[in-house]
């Protein structure tokens, strides 16, 4: 009979041990220990339900991101002064062996046709309208992506200075959407000429 009572209290004894470290494992909290084992009562009662909790313990891997189609749409205008007045050409020829008056030349009509784009296509305000030299004012909490402030800045606004350009502001546009289909990073397409 000693035997067993003893082998009850040695089963006694390890049940409380397993229960301390189910304890310690939880953290103490016995709400988070109670869930746990109705957790596990209910895996082993419930194929539907070990599915379930089987996916939340070992969800797949995220799906690597997708990549994201940029928009053309900034590179309307450049299109167009490419189109008109060959503005990419230009920029990316290495001029560093041309004279000075073949670079005035070809600047002096690259210039009337660019010119004639921004005007078709945008309509452009000063963001000051005053006129270059004048004195000015800058107030308090003005918006640094309209006015820059240069030479000696110290303090905080308001300040008081001379006008060396006006800025620009871009009050609208119109720019065509391309055909449907086009890639619009293609600025300029290639040109083959046939035989």
């Amino acid at each position: 009979m000693e035997y067993v009572f003893g082998a009850l209290g040695g089963v006694v004894a390890l049940l409380v041990l397993e229960f301390g470290v189910l304890l310690l494992m939880a953290g103490g909290n016995t709400k988070r220990l109670g869930t746990a084992w109705g957790a596990f009562r209910a895996v082993l009662g419930d194929p539907a339900k070990a599915d379930k909790i089987h996916a939340v313990l070992n969800p797949p891997p995220p799906e690597p991101p997708k990549p994201v189609k940029r928009s053309g749409e900034p590179l309307r205008l450049l299109s167009l002064l490419q189109r008109e007045g060959r503005v990419v050409d230009f920029l990316l020829e290495d001029i560093s062996q041309a004279s000075d008056d073949q670079v005035g030349a070809g600047v002096r009509e690259l210039h009337r046709k660019a010119q004639t784009v921004l005007k078709d296509h945008l309509v452009f305000e000063p963001v000051l309208p005053h006129q270059e030299g004048d004195k000015v004012d800058v107030p308090a909490g003005f918006d640094p992506s309209a006015i820059r402030v240069t030479g000696n800045v110290t303090g905080q606004p308001p300040f008081k200075g001379t006008l060396q350009h006006h800025g620009w502001r871009v009050k609208d546009f119109k720019l065509p959407a391309p055909p449907e289909g086009q890639d619009e990073f293609v600025i300029a397409p290639a040109e083959v000429e046939l035989p």
